[in-house]
Protein backbone atom coordinates (compact mmCIF):
# COMPACT_ATOMS: atom_id res chain seq x y z
CA UNK A 1 0.00 0.00 0.00
CA UNK A 2 2.92 2.60 0.73
CA UNK A 3 4.72 1.40 -2.38
CA UNK A 4 1.68 2.42 -4.34
CA UNK A 5 1.39 5.18 -2.53
CA UNK A 6 5.81 6.19 -3.14
CA UNK A 7 5.53 5.34 -6.88
CA UNK A 8 2.06 7.16 -7.62
CA UNK A 9 3.68 10.19 -5.89
CA UNK A 10 6.73 9.53 -8.12
CA UNK A 11 5.01 9.43 -11.42
CA UNK A 12 3.10 12.27 -10.44
CA UNK A 13 6.18 14.85 -9.11
CA UNK A 14 7.41 13.79 -13.01
CA UNK A 15 4.14 14.39 -14.45
CA UNK A 16 4.24 17.64 -12.84
CA UNK A 17 7.51 18.44 -14.39
CA UNK A 18 6.76 17.29 -18.16
CA UNK A 19 4.20 19.51 -17.93
CA UNK A 20 6.18 22.61 -16.60
CA UNK A 21 8.96 22.14 -19.41
CA UNK A 22 5.76 22.25 -21.87
CA UNK A 23 4.97 25.06 -20.77
CA UNK A 24 8.23 26.48 -20.70
CA UNK A 25 9.20 25.23 -24.10
CA UNK A 26 5.74 27.11 -25.48
CA UNK A 27 6.04 30.01 -23.12
CA UNK A 28 9.77 30.57 -25.02
CA UNK A 29 8.42 29.70 -28.62
CA UNK A 30 5.92 32.44 -27.95
CA UNK A 31 8.13 34.85 -27.10
CA UNK A 32 10.77 34.07 -30.03
CA UNK A 33 8.20 34.05 -32.25
CA UNK A 34 6.77 37.47 -31.24
CA UNK A 35 10.35 38.72 -31.31
CA UNK A 36 11.42 37.68 -34.61
CA UNK A 37 7.67 39.20 -35.73
CA UNK A 38 8.69 42.77 -34.16
CA UNK A 39 12.12 42.66 -35.88
CA UNK A 40 10.22 41.44 -39.53
CA UNK A 41 7.81 44.56 -38.80
CA UNK A 42 10.48 47.14 -37.56
CA UNK A 43 12.94 45.78 -40.73
CA UNK A 44 9.79 46.49 -43.21
CA UNK A 45 9.01 49.75 -41.88
CA UNK A 46 12.63 50.76 -42.35
CA UNK A 47 12.09 49.79 -45.98
CA UNK A 48 9.12 51.47 -46.94
CA UNK A 49 10.82 54.30 -44.78
CA UNK A 50 14.12 54.22 -47.24
CA UNK A 51 11.80 53.69 -50.67
CA UNK A 52 9.50 56.66 -49.56
CA UNK A 53 12.80 59.28 -49.01
CA UNK A 54 14.05 57.96 -52.62
CA UNK A 55 10.71 58.77 -54.03
CA UNK A 56 10.55 62.35 -52.22
CA UNK A 57 14.01 62.83 -53.50
CA UNK A 58 13.59 62.00 -56.71
CA UNK A 59 9.91 63.97 -57.07
CA UNK A 60 11.88 67.16 -55.40
CA UNK A 61 15.07 66.84 -57.29
CA UNK A 62 13.53 66.61 -60.34
CA UNK A 63 11.35 69.48 -59.02
CA UNK A 64 14.32 71.84 -58.65
CA UNK A 65 16.11 70.60 -61.78
CA UNK A 66 12.92 71.08 -63.93
CA UNK A 67 11.96 74.55 -62.29
CA UNK A 68 15.47 76.40 -62.30
CA UNK A 69 15.78 78.89 -64.94
CA UNK A 70 18.96 79.05 -66.61
CA UNK A 71 18.39 81.43 -68.97
CA UNK A 72 15.92 84.41 -69.95
CA UNK A 73 14.79 85.51 -73.24
CA UNK A 74 13.34 89.26 -73.14
CA UNK A 75 11.42 90.24 -76.31
CA UNK A 76 10.12 94.56 -76.23
CA UNK A 77 8.79 96.05 -79.21
CA UNK A 78 6.30 97.30 -76.98
CA UNK A 79 4.39 94.81 -75.74
CA UNK A 80 7.35 93.45 -73.02
CA UNK A 81 7.36 89.75 -72.51
CA UNK A 82 10.17 87.75 -70.63
CA UNK A 83 10.39 83.85 -70.97
CA UNK A 84 12.10 81.79 -68.58
CA UNK A 85 13.61 79.29 -69.71
CA UNK A 86 15.22 75.68 -67.94
CA UNK A 87 17.87 72.85 -68.57
CA UNK A 88 15.91 70.85 -71.01
CA UNK A 89 15.09 74.04 -73.03
CA UNK A 90 11.56 74.57 -71.87
CA UNK A 91 9.88 77.72 -70.82
CA UNK A 92 8.69 77.55 -67.61
CA UNK A 93 7.44 80.98 -66.87
CA UNK A 94 6.01 84.21 -68.38
CA UNK A 95 6.29 87.61 -67.38
CA UNK A 96 5.03 90.75 -68.65
CA UNK A 97 6.10 94.37 -67.98
CA UNK A 98 3.55 96.49 -69.32
CA UNK A 99 -0.08 96.50 -70.28
CA UNK A 100 0.65 95.38 -73.98
CA UNK A 101 2.38 92.49 -72.58
CA UNK A 102 0.34 91.50 -70.23
CA UNK A 103 -2.64 91.71 -73.53
CA UNK A 104 -0.45 89.67 -75.32
CA UNK A 105 1.05 86.95 -73.21
CA UNK A 106 -2.33 86.24 -72.11
CA UNK A 107 -3.49 84.73 -75.32
CA UNK A 108 -0.30 83.25 -75.74
CA UNK A 109 0.24 79.18 -74.40
CA UNK A 110 3.68 79.30 -74.94
CA UNK A 111 4.52 77.29 -71.19
CA UNK A 112 6.50 74.26 -71.20
CA UNK A 113 7.10 74.67 -74.79
CA UNK A 114 10.37 74.11 -76.53
CA UNK A 115 11.95 78.27 -76.54
CA UNK A 116 12.23 78.53 -80.17
CA UNK A 117 8.52 77.34 -80.80
CA UNK A 118 7.79 79.60 -78.45
CA UNK A 119 9.81 82.64 -79.52
CA UNK A 120 8.10 81.19 -83.53
CA UNK A 121 4.39 81.60 -82.28
CA UNK A 122 5.43 84.92 -80.62
CA UNK A 123 6.65 86.52 -83.62
CA UNK A 124 4.11 85.44 -85.80
CA UNK A 125 1.19 86.32 -83.58
CA UNK A 126 -0.74 88.92 -85.52
CA UNK A 127 -0.24 91.60 -82.84
CA UNK A 128 3.57 91.70 -83.12
CA UNK A 129 3.19 91.47 -87.11
CA UNK A 130 0.79 93.92 -87.43
CA UNK A 131 3.74 95.95 -85.24
CA UNK A 132 6.50 94.74 -87.24
CA UNK A 133 4.74 95.49 -90.74
CA UNK A 134 3.98 99.48 -89.31
CA UNK A 135 8.11 99.48 -88.98
CA UNK A 136 8.04 99.17 -85.02
CA UNK A 137 11.49 97.86 -83.77
CA UNK A 138 11.62 94.42 -82.00
CA UNK A 139 14.58 93.74 -79.61
CA UNK A 140 15.06 90.01 -78.61
CA UNK A 141 17.52 89.43 -75.38
CA UNK A 142 19.60 86.41 -74.02
CA UNK A 143 20.22 86.73 -70.70
CA UNK A 144 21.98 83.99 -68.95
CA UNK A 145 25.06 82.85 -66.51
CA UNK A 146 26.50 80.17 -69.06
CA UNK A 147 28.00 82.32 -71.69
CA UNK A 148 28.28 79.06 -73.91
CA UNK A 149 24.76 78.16 -73.17
CA UNK A 150 23.83 81.95 -73.65
CA UNK A 151 25.50 81.96 -77.47
CA UNK A 152 23.62 78.87 -78.40
CA UNK A 153 20.26 80.28 -77.83
CA UNK A 154 21.26 83.57 -79.38
CA UNK A 155 22.49 81.62 -82.62
CA UNK A 156 18.88 79.63 -83.06
CA UNK A 157 17.35 82.85 -81.99
CA UNK A 158 18.74 85.12 -84.76
CA UNK A 159 18.06 82.17 -86.85
CA UNK A 160 14.39 82.76 -86.70
CA UNK A 161 14.62 86.57 -86.45
CA UNK A 162 16.12 86.53 -89.97
CA UNK A 163 12.49 86.38 -91.14
CA UNK A 164 11.47 89.15 -89.50
CA UNK A 165 12.25 92.56 -90.04
CA UNK A 166 13.08 95.25 -87.81
CA UNK A 167 14.19 92.64 -84.80
CA UNK A 168 17.06 92.87 -83.36
CA UNK A 169 18.93 90.18 -81.12
CA UNK A 170 21.98 90.33 -78.70
CA UNK A 171 22.96 89.10 -75.53
CA UNK A 172 23.16 90.69 -71.83
CA UNK A 173 24.31 90.08 -68.42
CA UNK A 174 22.64 88.54 -65.60
CA UNK A 175 23.13 91.58 -63.70
CA UNK A 176 21.26 93.67 -66.18
CA UNK A 177 18.52 91.53 -65.96
CA UNK A 178 18.49 91.90 -61.60
CA UNK A 179 18.48 95.67 -62.26
CA UNK A 180 16.10 96.17 -64.85
CA UNK A 181 13.85 93.85 -62.68
CA UNK A 182 14.71 96.46 -59.65
CA UNK A 183 12.71 99.70 -61.76
CA UNK A 184 9.83 97.82 -63.52
CA UNK A 185 11.41 97.40 -67.11
CA UNK A 186 12.31 94.52 -69.30
CA UNK A 187 15.97 93.55 -69.98
CA UNK A 188 15.41 95.25 -73.69
CA UNK A 189 13.48 98.60 -72.44
CA UNK A 190 16.26 98.41 -69.05
CA UNK A 191 19.08 98.91 -72.15
CA UNK A 192 17.26 101.47 -73.87
CA UNK A 193 16.27 103.67 -71.06
CA UNK A 194 20.29 103.51 -69.52
CA UNK A 195 21.35 105.11 -72.87
CA UNK A 196 18.27 107.52 -72.81
CA UNK A 197 18.98 108.75 -68.99
CA UNK A 198 22.71 109.87 -70.73
CA UNK A 199 20.93 111.94 -72.83
CA UNK A 200 18.32 112.89 -70.43
CA UNK A 201 18.55 112.18 -66.53
CA UNK A 202 15.15 113.23 -65.75
CA UNK A 203 13.32 110.67 -68.08
CA UNK A 204 11.86 107.86 -65.76
CA UNK A 205 11.27 104.20 -65.88
CA UNK A 206 7.79 104.40 -65.84
CA UNK A 207 8.05 107.35 -69.54
CA UNK A 208 9.96 104.02 -70.89
CA UNK A 209 7.52 101.45 -69.94
CA UNK A 210 4.79 103.16 -72.14
CA UNK A 211 6.79 103.54 -74.93
CA UNK A 212 7.43 101.51 -77.90
CA UNK A 213 11.25 100.41 -78.75
CA UNK A 214 10.95 102.85 -82.09
CA UNK A 215 9.81 105.58 -80.07
CA UNK A 216 12.41 105.49 -77.34
CA UNK A 217 15.39 105.20 -80.34
CA UNK A 218 13.68 108.27 -81.79
CA UNK A 219 13.48 110.08 -78.55
CA UNK A 220 17.53 108.91 -78.34
CA UNK A 221 18.27 110.22 -81.81
CA UNK A 222 16.58 113.59 -81.38
CA UNK A 223 18.65 114.48 -78.25
CA UNK A 224 21.73 113.36 -79.73
CA UNK A 225 21.45 114.87 -83.10
CA UNK A 226 22.24 111.60 -84.54
CA UNK A 227 18.83 110.90 -86.63
CA UNK A 228 20.20 110.53 -89.85
CA UNK A 229 22.80 107.75 -88.18
CA UNK A 230 20.42 105.33 -86.06
CA UNK A 231 23.22 104.39 -83.96
CA UNK A 232 20.39 101.35 -82.64
CA UNK A 233 21.61 99.67 -85.73
CA UNK A 234 24.92 100.53 -85.39
CA UNK A 235 25.04 99.28 -81.44
CA UNK A 236 28.66 98.01 -80.19
CA UNK A 237 27.28 95.65 -77.28
CA UNK A 238 26.53 92.20 -78.24
CA UNK A 239 25.34 90.01 -81.42
CA UNK A 240 23.47 91.58 -83.56
CA UNK A 241 21.18 90.67 -86.18
CA UNK A 242 20.00 93.31 -88.35
CA UNK A 243 16.44 93.99 -90.18
CA UNK A 244 15.10 95.99 -92.65
CA UNK A 245 12.75 98.77 -93.24
CA UNK A 246 13.13 102.53 -92.30
CA UNK A 247 11.34 104.31 -89.25
CA UNK A 248 8.09 104.61 -88.73
CA UNK A 249 7.38 108.81 -88.11
CA UNK A 250 7.26 110.31 -84.69
CA UNK A 251 4.87 108.57 -82.96
CA UNK A 252 6.14 109.42 -78.77
CA UNK A 253 7.13 113.18 -80.48
CA UNK A 254 3.26 113.40 -81.59
CA UNK A 255 2.26 112.99 -77.87
CA UNK A 256 4.07 114.80 -76.69
CA UNK A 257 3.26 117.56 -78.82
CA UNK A 258 -0.48 117.38 -78.24
CA UNK A 259 0.25 117.34 -74.59
CA UNK A 260 2.36 120.54 -74.69
CA UNK A 261 -1.04 122.41 -76.40
CA UNK A 262 -3.15 120.30 -74.43
CA UNK A 263 -0.84 122.37 -71.21
CA UNK A 264 -0.78 125.75 -73.26
CA UNK A 265 -4.45 125.94 -73.61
Amino acid sequence: MNMNKTFKNLFGSIQAEEELKDRTKAFLEKRTLGYSKVKAETHKYHLYAAVCACFLFMLFGGYWLYFTPIAEISIDINPSIEMSINRFDRVISVSDFNQDGQELSSTLHIKYKNYMDAVKLILNHKTIALLLADNEIMTITVIGPDRQQSAKILSEVEVCAREHSNTYCYAASSEEVAAAHEMGLSCGKYRAFLELQALAPNVTPETVGGMTMREIRELINSLSGDSENDTFLNHNQGNWHHGHGAGRGSGWRNRRMEQQNQQSE
